[in-house]
């Protein structure tokens, strides 16, 4: 059955559980709810999120991979008073004075045996005669039939016990919310970015009966790949065996042009004038470099991150090279000081911009042009 209800990028449903979150803290809500979205979208990343956020103890539960009795606990025949007592799995949230996430994970592929037990835990926050504590929060997840997964119809029992959360890809989402606060590979970014439509392929992989699909969680492995293999053929190997052998060629083109264009620790170590002379005079090498630039930048690298970043809308003056004159570069800069901004407000540094000259005559050029 269609999951009818609106879909969202990963990172509102984030805000979406977060609120969910607080209002069960303060006594207003008590609900459990239910991502659905394909493989590799980034389910349990955004639980696991969740969890590091509130500070909160997170149970992952493999549906596939647990039997009834798992969940039910085993029975022990206690003789003194002639009743069977269950024994509760460890697996379960029992601390009242901790606050818990429990996560359902592939509740659509449970067997079928198993959704009963499920059933409890999702609607009556308990499961035999154990009741999970007031601060547990509780969230399942699971793929559809037509992703290609193993999965099984939800019944109408189960789905009203759930707040529905559709999930869906949204490439800007994915860099803003995952790929940039993780420090993702400055080429995969880059790539994302010009190529939005690679991010999520699996429904067209199924159409052509392809096995290799590109995904947020391939992506993000094909980052680990370029990190840790300095041997290109055999990680383009390895690539193509993550995301496919089309994405992965496109990819190789410009991961080239950012290993020879893109050099950022050497712009921060080289003096103002040397340093024109390192920008990388292609589209892809300078959107490289300013997610580089946000990934290098700390409180110690922001006050020499801020006068590169900003230098970049003055390229087409500094070298006035056809290649420069013809890129938004105004936009860029734009885009990357949004970006360096929004890091530093979350991490407390914002007043290296507050000091900064270099910041200055920027704020003070949009001003003049009416952009702030």
């Amino acid at each position: 059955m269609a999951v009818n209800t609106m879909p969202i990028p990963a990172g509102r449903a984030l805000e979406v559980l977060w609120q969910g979150w607080q209002a069960q803290a303060a006594g207003y809500l008590t609900a459990s709810w239910m991502l659905h979205g394909r493989p590799g979208i980034g389910k349990t990343e955004i639980v696991q999120t969740l969890a590091t956020r509130a500070g909160a103890m997170l149970f992952d539960l493999r549906l596939t991979t647990i039997e009834p009795q798992d969940l039910r606990g085993l029975p022990y025949y206690d003789h003194a008073t002639q009743k069977t007592v269950w024994y509760r799995p460890e697996d379960l949230p029992d601390d009242h004075a901790r606050p818990a996430v429990l996560f359902l994970d592939e509740l659509t592929a449970a067997t079928p045996a198993l959704q009963p037990t499920v059933y409890g835990l999702l609607q009556e926050r308990r499961v035999g005669r154990h009741q999970l504590p007031p601060n547990c929060f509780i969230i399942a997840a699971g793929n559809a039939v037509e992703d290609g997964a193993i999965a099984y119809e939800m019944g109408t029992a189960l789905s009203d016990r759930l707040i529905h959360l559709n999930i869906r890809t949204e490439a800007q989402d994915w860099l803003s919310h995952f790929a940039i606060p993780q420090g993702l590979n400055p080429a995969v970014i880059t790539f994302i970015r010009t190529r939005p439509d690679l991010l999520e392929t699996t429904e067209e992989s199924i159409r052509r009966g392809q096995t290799i699909a590109c995904t947020p969680r391939s992506w993000a492995r094909v980052s680990q790949i370029m990190s840790a293999i300095p041997d290109r053929k055999l990680r383009d190997v390895m690539i193509a065996g993550t995301v496919g052998e089309g994405p992965a060629a496109e990819l190789a083109l410009i991961a080239s042009d950012i290993a020879a264009t893109v050099q950022v620790q050497d712009m921060l170590d080289t003096s103002d004038k040397e340093r024109v002379e390192l920008y990388p005079a292609t589209m892809h090498g300078l959107t490289a470099l300013t997610y580089g630039l946000v990934a290098v930048a700390n409180a110690v690298t922001l006050p020499l991150v801020i006068p590169i970043m900003a230098e970049v809308r003055n390229l087409a003056r500094l070298r006035p090279e056809p290649a420069f004159a013809a890129m938004p570069l105004g936009e860029l800069c734009t885009y990357g000081f949004e970006l360096l901004i929004d890091k530093a407000l979350k991490s407390g540094w914002q007043q290296a911009f507050l000091t900064s000259p270099a910041y200055a005559a920027y704020a003070a050029e949009r001003k003049a042009a009416g952009l702030s």
